[in-house]
C-alpha cells in the first residue's frame, strides 16, 4: 500500500505533463514548428550518414575544367570510385597531389574558431575545407591505353582511334603539347577541359607518377555541380565519344 499510495504523485504528474503537451500540440504555429524542426535534424542526419560513407563536395579552385566546371563551382563526388564502381574513359575524376603536380603547398594560420566551424559545416557536405590540395580533371585514358596526341587530323587518339572532344572548351586545340603514352596499371592518363589552361597529365612526366594518376590517389569520380544554383548540372562522361575505343 505505501508503495502505489507513493507511486500516485509521479503518475499523476506524468499525466499532467502529457496532457500539457497534448494542448501545446493542438497550436498550429507550434506544431508547424516542431515539424520544420524535425525534418532538418533528419536531413542533416541523412546528409552526415551519407558523406560518411558515400559522397563528398569540393570546390573548384581553378579554370582547367572550363566551360565543363566554372571556378567555385561546388561538385559532388561519389567516392564508391574506383574502389567499388570503375573510373570510365570520360569520367571527370577526383583525386590528390600524386606528388609534386601543385608544387609547395603554402600553409597558413587559420583561426580556431574557423577550424571549428569548416570541420562542423563539412561533416554535411556545406564546406570543403581541403579542396585546394585536391585536382579535378578528365579521365582520358585507363590502364592499358596507348593515348597519342595529335594525328595527321589534329585530333587524339586511344588505341588507333580518333576521337571528337566536344567537352573541350571552344576553340581550344585537343593538345598543343604532343605526346605518345601507354597507361601504365592502375592508373589513368587524365586532361582538364580547357586544354590551354590545365596542368595535367601533358606537363608531369617528370614527376615521380611520369604524368599519370594511380588508382590509390583518386577520391572518387563528380558526377553532379550543386553550387551556385544556376550552375546545377549532371556531369556527363560523354560515353558516345569512347564508345568505338577498343580495349587495350
Amino acid at each position: 500500500m505505501p508503495d502505489s499510495i507513493s507511486q500516485r504523485p509521479r503518475g499523476r504528474r506524468r499525466l499532467i505533463k502529457d496532457t500539457k503537451w497534448r494542448r501545446a500540440m493542438k497550436n498550429p504555429v507550434l506544431a508547424f514548428i516542431v515539424d520544420i524542426l524535425g525534418i532538418l535534424l533528419t536531413a542533416l542526419a541523412l546528409s552526415l550518414l551519407i558523406k560518411a560513407f558515400l559522397i563528398r563536395s569540393f570546390f573548384i579552385p581553378s579554370g582547367s575544367m572550363m566551360n565543363t566546371l566554372q571556378i567555385d563551382d561546388r561538385i559532388i563526388v561519389n567516392e564508391l570510385v574506383p574502389n567499388v564502381v570503375p573510373l570510365e574513359r570520360g569520367d571527370v575524376v577526383v583525386f590528390r597531389d600524386p606528388g609534386g603536380w601543385l608544387g609547395p603547398i603554402q600553409t597558413k594560420e587559420i583561426p580556431w574558431y574557423t577550424q571549428a566551424t569548416d570541420f562542423f559545416l563539412s561533416a554535411f557536405g556545406v564546406t570543403a575545407p581541403d579542396s585546394d590540395v585536391h585536382l579535378v580533371k578528365r579521365v582520358i585514358g585507363v590502364a592499358g591505353d596507348h593515348v597519342v596526341c595529335c594525328n595527321v587530323n589534329n585530333k587524339l587518339t586511344i588505341n588507333g582511334v580518333e576521337i571528337k572532344e566536344p567537352y573541350v572548351i571552344k576553340g581550344a586545340a585537343p593538345s598543343d603539347v604532343k605526346f605518345d603514352v601507354t597507361v601504365p596499371a592502375n592508373s589513368f592518363w587524365v586532361m582538364g577541359d580547357n586544354r590551354d589552361n590545365s596542368e595535367d597529365s601533358r606537363f608531369h612526366a617528370e614527376t615521380p607518377s611520369k604524368g599519370f594518376v594511380g588508382k590509390q590517389f583518386v577520391v572518387g569520380r563528380a558526377f553532379l555541380v550543386t553550387w551556385p544554383f544556376s550552375h546545377f548540372a549532371w556531369l556527363d562522361n560523354y560515353a558516345d565519344v569512347f564508345k568505338n575505343v577498343p580495349k587495350p
